[in-house]
C-alpha cells in the first residue's frame, strides 16, 4: 500500500476575553511560531498533541509534513493582524505543498480573535475549503474548549484531552491519527455528535483525578467501549471566554451511525448535567489559605492562585498572597512573578548585590499592588529550562526570558521571569537553584495546571481564591455573549434529543 501523505499544522490559543492584553503578532512570533522542520525540533519527543501526531505518523507508516505551528501562553484576544498573517500562512503552505491524504490540526477550542469569536472553527472551515469534502481531518481539543457544532461539523475526527492537568494530549493524539488513517484508507466512517450543555463548571472543579469529574471521564471510557463507538470525549470548557458556546459540552463519534453517536453523546451529556451542583465550588480568602499553611506540621503547602492562573490568562505577577504573607510577617515562602523591570533590575545588579525593588503588579489589570522586598540577587538565569516528564499540555522547553532568583530579608525567595511561564514544570525552580521542599509555603500560578508537577511534593494542596482574571467565581465577570439561561447563572433545563 502506498504511504499516505498527512500535513500537520495549527494555531493553538486559549484566548481570556477579560484580559486586556492582545495576542499580537509580536507576542506570537516572540518564540511562539515554528514552520516545517523547527516544528520538529521543538515538539517531536515531547507529550503534546503535535509530539503524539508525530510519533504515530511515523509508527504507521505516514509520511508527515509540518507547516506551521503558532501558539503563545494564554492571554487575551488574538488581533485581526495576528490571525491574518498566521493562518493566512498556514493556509498558503497547505494550498501549495498538497494534495493531501489526511490533516492533522492543532487547535485549541477556546480561541478568540476580534473578527472571528469562534476564531477555531474559521481556521478549520479554512482548512476544509482547501482540502474539499473528502480529505479527513482530525483535531484534539484541549480539555477546555467551548466546543461549536460549527467546529465539529469542518472536522471528520474531534478529540479532546481527557485529564487536568493535561498529560495525555499526546496520547490522545495518536489515537486521533489513527482515525484519521483508517478514514483515509476508507476502513472506518465517523459519524459525530456533539452535546453543548447549558452548564458552567467552576475552575476548581476540574481537576480529572477528583470527583465529580473523575467519575465522568470513567463513563465516556465506558461509553466508548461499546460496539461501534470510535470516541467519546467530555469536554470541562473555558469559562473566561464570553462567547455563545462558553460551557461543557460532550462529543461522540461512531463508526458509520450517526443515531448511535448522538445517543451516546446524550447518554455522557445526561451524566455531567446530573453532577451540575457538584461542579460548583466556593474557594477560600488568603487569610484562610495562610492559616492552614501555618498550622501545617510541615511543608511545603503549595497554594494554587486561582485568580493569576497563567494558563488561563492571567499575567502571573499578582501580589495578593505575597503582600498578605509580608504583612503578616510569615517567612519561608517561595513563588514566581512576572517582572521583567525587577528581572533587568537585578541582572544589571549582578548577583550578590543587595537591591530594594517593588515588584509584581506593574500591569493595570494585575492583582494587588507592587510589593517593596529589600533582597539579594542569589542567582541570574537566561530563564530557558527543558521538562522531560509529561506536564500540563505536554509542553517541554520553556522560555521565561531573563530571569532572577532574589532572596528577601522578610524570607522569601522570588523567581523574577522575564516572560510570563505557565507553573506546570519544578524544573522552573530547580534549574535556577531553588529547592521548593526547602520552604513552608509554595505559591503555584494557577488551579490545574500546576498540580502533575507540585502535588507530588505538596504535604497539602489548597485552592486560594484570590482576584484577577481567572477569578474562580464567574459571578464577578461581566458577561455580554454568552448563552441564557446558563447554570449556574441561571436555572436551565437539559438539552433533550430532537
Amino acid at each position: 500500500m502506498a504511504e499516505l501523505r498527512f500535513a500537520t499544522l495549527g494555531l493553538f490559543h486559549e484566548a481570556n476575553t477579560f484580559s486586556p492584553l492582545p495576542a499580537d503578532l509580536r507576542l506570537f512570533e516572540d518564540g511562539g511560531v515554528f514552520r516545517g522542520e523547527q516544528i520538529i525540533e521543538q515538539y517531536a519527543g515531547s507529550s503534546t498533541t503535535y509530539g503524539g501526531y508525530l510519533a504515530a505518523c511515523a509508527e504507521l507508516g505516514i509520511e508527515v509534513v509540518p507547516l506551521l505551528a503558532a501558539f503563545v501562553t494564554p492571554t487575551g484576544v488574538i488581533t485581526g493582524e495576528a490571525f491574518e498573517s498566521l493562518v493566512g500562512e498556514m493556509i498558503e503552505r497547505l494550498e501549495d505543498q498538497g494534495p493531501w491524504d489526511g490533516v492533522l490540526l492543532n487547535v485549541h477550542g477556546a480561541a478568540v480573535s476580534e473578527h472571528f469569536p469562534d476564531a477555531d472553527a474559521e481556521i478549520a472551515a479554512r482548512v476544509r475549503s482547501v482540502v474539499g469534502p473528502e480529505v479527513p481531518v482530525g483535531a484534539v481539543l484541549d480539555m477546555h474548549a467551548n466546543v461549536s457544532r460549527a467546529l465539529v461539523d469542518e472536522l471528520t475526527v474531534t478529540l479532546a484531552y481527557q485529564t487536568n492537568p493535561h498529560v495525555d494530549p499526546g496520547a490522545r493524539a495518536e489515537e486521533c491519527t489513527r482515525l484519521v488513517l483508517a478514514a483515509a484508507r476508507g476502513e472506518i466512517r465517523p459519524e459525530q455528535a456533539l452535546v453543548q450543555l447549558p452548564l458552567v463548571v467552576n475552575i476548581a472543579r476540574q481537576d480529572t483525578a477528583e470527583q465529580p469529574m473523575a467519575d465522568l471521564v470513567a463513563k465516556a471510557r465506558e461509553l466508548k467501549s461499546r460496539s461501534g463507538v470510535l470516541s467519546v470525549s467530555v469536554v470541562e470548557g473555558f469559562p473566561y471566554a464570553d462567547v455563545p458556546e462558553m460551557g461543557m459540552s460532550c462529543i461522540a463519534i461512531h463508526n458509520g451511525d450517526r443515531a448511535q453517536a448522538e445517543a451516546v453523546a446524550q447518554e455522557l451529556a445526561r451524566s455531567v448535567w446530573e453532577q451540575r451542583e457538584a461542579l460548583q465550588v466556593k474557594g477560600i480568602t488568603v487569610q484562610e489559605a495562610l492559616d492552614l499553611a501555618v498550622a501545617a506540621p510541615e511543608g511545603p503547602v503549595v497554594l494554587l492562585d486561582v485568580g493569576d492562573n497563567i494558563g488561563g490568562g492571567a499575567p502571573g505577577d499578582s501580589t495578593e498572597i505575597l503582600a498578605a504573607a509580608v504583612k503578616r510577617g510569615l517567612s519561608s515562602l517561595v513563588q514566581t512573578l512576572w517582572d521583567p523591570v525587577s528581572a533587568r533590575r537585578c541582572t544589571e545588579a549582578g548577583v550578590g548585590a543587595q537591591l530594594r525593588l517593588e515588584i509584581g503588579a506593574k500591569n493595570p489589570h494585575s492583582a494587588g499592588h507592587p510589593v517593596t522586598v529589600v533582597g539579594q540577587v542569589k542567582a541570574l538565569s537566561g530563564g530557558r529550562f527543558e521538562e522531560p516528564t509529561p506536564t500540563h499540555a505536554g509542553f517541554r522547553y520553556f522560555d521565561a526570558g531573563p530571569t532572577a532568583v532574589l532572596e528577601t530579608t522578610d524570607g522569601h525567595t522570588i523567581v523574577l521571569n522575564s516572560r510570563s511561564v505557565i507553573n506546570s514544570s519544578l524544573r522552573q525552580l530547580h534549574s535556577v537553584g531553588v529547592d521548593p521542599l526547602r520552604y513552608r509555603i509554595v505559591v503555584a500560578k494557577g488551579v490545574n495546571s500546576p498540580r502533575a508537577a507540585y502535588g507530588p511534593i505538596a504535604k497539602r494542596l489548597v485552592v486560594v481564591d484570590t482576584d484577577g482574571v481567572t477569578a474562580m467565581g464567574v459571578e464577578r465577570f461581566t458577561y455580554h455573549n454568552r448563552r441564557k439561561p446558563l447554570y449556574p447563572f441561571e436555572d436551565a433545563e437539559f438539552p433533550e434529543r430532537r
